[in-house]
């Protein structure tokens, strides 16, 4: 533990006269730095630092089956390895602590290789000698602006949920723009001592097209003179508390009421600070700094608007020094843009808006190292996440946030894309509920993925009987998981839009922070064991039946074997039950299946296409081990690939819950192919890949694949995506558009959510859709089928 004490002796506010600096958690993985980049501005340091992570990883291998096996041989071994990856750190905190967190960080620096700093922001020249002093590392100053667009084209593109909608008097003030996958042309509004107005038209090329010296320094300086209030935050708060309308003359102060004829409100300001020159009486602090915020926020508005209409571009975004998350600022920033374009320019705001230089004066040092040709993802494990724009909400967790504030990243080992099948990608959006909007949804799942704690902790020591400190470290597992939930309660925008999702996924990133990387190893090893036993039982008794008695077969198989699923509450450890002598493989295994008509059900829109000429190329989202990937899938594909049809199985490339990983699926399919000559065929013949997702979710975002399936996709001719899961069809991509026929199939089995949708616990969704517009010659109608 380290104490960082107060620096600047000169400042007349309060400050805490120490801070604790854990290292494993402000300054994480420091050891392991290589490189560093620093923001310095007029208040607030952003330093960014590059390090390599070691963690464990599980790797399965194939055992040696040429020999006869033994009756309790298994498929594959599961070994813990250590692998190294890339991970991002940023941390953002006040200038009066820098002395004391560069001793820190010249403390724990371990393994750095540069002898370089690279420095941008106003306040690099004055603490370039102490930088030098303390850290022994060159300071390299970057042009601010060239840093600035940088870091704003890396956030916009590689974290979902980045930019944001604020609306003051909405359910959710905060609505989360999707990932769009052309980001240019775009208007960047950056407002520090002064506002710059850049228009952003590619990754190198951008122009300050015009900027104004009434910005933030104007709000600072003339606040304290106004309120002898010398702290920018606290100006903040004391707007927060004020009513402009006692200080500013408004349209109704005129003229008695709204001016119709123009079109003008009565509640419009007229005159910023126009009562206080008539009116004989002191006016009060917060009355003051509130109507000044205001006329700055308008006025900076304002010239947004018309240099946006100006250049013809309708997003806009915000950031800077002045914004700080501050509702009273964004809301009247929001205001001005849509009074003066009537809705035509959209005002947006950033998440990370402080890191933006530090990100980019890190990208240019780091050029050589072209980091701009991998993807990277947010780790929500190590990430503070947006605060409350409640000056009321949660004080304690303000002010902590209002002193270190972090941001993480971890390099993912492949470029993510587009699934070129989407019918729009700009409108597309995986998730089915928004939770920051659905109070009810959001206290549920919140309840649930909390009450599940105790399971996960205890499954996850389980998946490691040989290491006596797993106990300890899945205890803190729970610690962490159980603080981000309890912040998700107060904040539900913390980390973007709120959703099963990204609570699946944090979860994940904190299993994978205390070395759980598969704490469902063992179980899907012993449910692929068994399932394996009966594969040659169930093709044989499918082969039996008529043909439409064979589809609607294939169709409960997969529906059944997806109902043993551990990521759900209702579901219990799978009972294998062979009965024999029936026509239906279904039969091997208890299925609670509900009766048609399904809660959603296109089957027979889906036998009819069947009869009609084979699809050219499926793409199958696969979802569980065990029962779910080789009773229910692996007949389907079979029927698949005797149609005609050329498929490719996309799989998750790391382990989530109980999910089939890429690595597992090999294995398996080749045990199957050792006992199928159809699957057999498909391998060696090509018309069936095994294609990993890029994902380590049991959700799917469709818009963040690897490139190399959207790539077979496209050579493929893809002409049919099959969506399997709860996680992956109900919870996701339910309303999901694509531009060819899809097939969304899933078991409910959570008896809330089955309830929601107007069924009961292990109601079925069988969605068959066809895109709007496009002839379907099968089904004989030019709408979904």
């Amino acid at each position: 533990m380290a104490e960082c004490g107060r620096v600047d002796s000169n400042t007349s506010h309060t400050m805490d006269k120490s801070i604790t600096l854990p290292p494993d958690e402000i300054f994480r993985n420091l050891e392991n730095a290589k490189r560093f980049a620093i923001d310095i501005g007029g208040s607030l340091t952003k330093l960014a630092y590059y390090s390599t992570v070691q963690h464990k990883v599980a790797k399965v291998r194939s055992f040696d089956h040429t020999a006869k096996e033994a009756a309790g041989d298994k498929l594959y071994e599961i070994s813990m390895q250590e692998e190294v990856t890339a991970r991002l750190h940023f941390i953002k905190f006040e200038n009066a602590y820098i002395e004391t967190c560069l001793d820190f960080i010249k403390d724990h620096l371990v393994n750095t290789e540069t002898k370089v700093i690279k420095a941008t922001g106003g306040g690099a020249h004055k603490f370039k000698e102490l930088i030098e002093r303390k850290l022994g590392l060159k300071v390299d100053k970057e042009d601010e602006m060239t840093c600035l667009i940088k870091g704003c084209n890396f956030v916009l593109r590689n974290i979902p949920h980045e930019a944001f909608v604020y609306a003051k008097h909405a359910d959710s003030e905060f609505r989360f723009q999707t990932t769009n996958p052309d980001i240019f042309p775009y208007l960047l509004v950056n407002i520090g001592s002064g506002v710059s107005i850049v228009k952003v038209e590619s990754e190198d090329k951008f122009e300050r097209i015009g900027g104004s010296s009434i910005g933030g320094g104007t709000f600072w300086g003339l606040g304290a003179l106004l309120t002898k209030t010398k702290r920018f935050d606290e100006l903040l708060q004391l707007a927060s508390k004020g009513q402009h309308a006692s200080v500013d003359m408004l349209v109704k102060d005129i003229y008695g009421g709204s001016y119709g004829y123009l079109g003008l409100t009565g509640d419009l300001i007229a005159s910023s600070f126009g009562k206080s020159a008539t009116a004989d009486k002191e006016f009060s602090k917060e009355d003051m700094a509130k109507s000044l915020l205001h006329m700055i926020s308008n006025d900076i508005g304002q010239l947004a608007c018309l240099y946006a209409k100006l250049h013809n571009l309708s997003r806009v975004y915000f950031g800077g020094f002045f914004i700080r998350g501050h509702p009273v600022t964004m809301h009247t920033i929001t205001y001005s843009i849509n009074f003066f374009t009537k809705g035509e320019v959209q005002a947006l705001f950033l998440r990370h808006e402080g890191y933006l230089g530090a990100i980019g004066a890190f990208l240019k040092g780091a050029e050589e190292d072209n980091p701009n040709q991998y993807s990277w993802g947010e780790n929500y494990a190590g990430s503070s996440g947006l605060m409350s724009v409640s000056p009321d909400m949660n004080p304690m967790q303000r002010a902590r946030s209002g002193t270190f504030d972090m941001l993480e990243m971890d390099r993912l080992e492949r470029q993510l894309v587009n699934l070129p099948l989407l019918q729009d990608p700009s409108s597309y959006i995986p998730d089915t509920v928004d939770l920051t909007e659905d109070a009810p949804a959001r206290e549920y799942w919140l309840y649930c993925f909390e009450e599940a704690l105790d399971g996960v902790v205890k499954r996850a020591v389980a998946s490691q009987p040989d290491m006596p400190e797993a106990a300890l470290r899945a205890e803190k597992f729970r610690q962490k998981y159980r603080h981000k939930l309890q912040t998700l309660r107060q904040q539900p925008f913390a980390y973007g839009s709120l959703t099963v999702r990204s609570l699946l996924d944090t979860r994940e990133h904190c299993l994978n922070e205390f070395n759980f990387p598969d704490p469902y190893s063992k179980i899907k090893q012993r449910e692929n064991d068994i399932a394996l036993k009966y594969y040659q039982k169930a093709v044989k008794s499918l082969d039996e039946l008529s043909w439409e008695e064979k589809q609607f077969a294939l169709v409960r198989g997969v529906l059944a074997g997806n109902v043993f699923d551990w990521g759900a509450k209702a579901v219990s450890e799978p009972a294998f039950m062979p009965l024999g002598g029936q026509t239906d493989f279904c039969i091997f295994f208890f299925i609670p299946l509900s009766e048609r008509p399904w809660l959603v059900d296109s089957y027979d829109q889906w036998l009819e296409r069947l009869k009609g000429p084979p699809h050219k190329c499926a793409l199958f989202f696969v979802d569980n081990s065990g029962v779910d990937i080789i009773l229910g899938v692996m007949p389907f594909v079979r029927e698949l690939l005797s149609r005609g049809t050329e498929v490719v199985l996309a799989s998750n490339s790391g382990p989530a819950l109980n999910d089939v990983t890429n690595g597992e699926l090999q294995i398996l399919t080749e045990r199957i192919a050792a006992m199928d000559p159809v699957i057999e065929a498909g391998l060696r013949e090509d018309r069936l890949l095994l294609v990993q997702s890029g994902s380590s979710s049991p959700c799917l975002d469709l818009s963040r694949l690897d490139k190399v399936l959207a790539m077979v996709v496209r050579e493929r001719q893809t002409d049919l995506v099959i969506i399997e899961g709860m996680g992956r069809a109900i919870h996701t991509n339910y309303y999901a558009m694509l531009s060819c026929e899809s097939l969304k199939m899933a078991v409910i089995k959570n008896s809330w959510l089955a309830d929601r949708l107007g069924g009961k616990l292990f109601s079925v969704v069988f969605k068959y859709e066809v895109p709007v517009g496009k002839p379907n010659k099968d089904c004989g109608a030019f709408s979904p089928c």
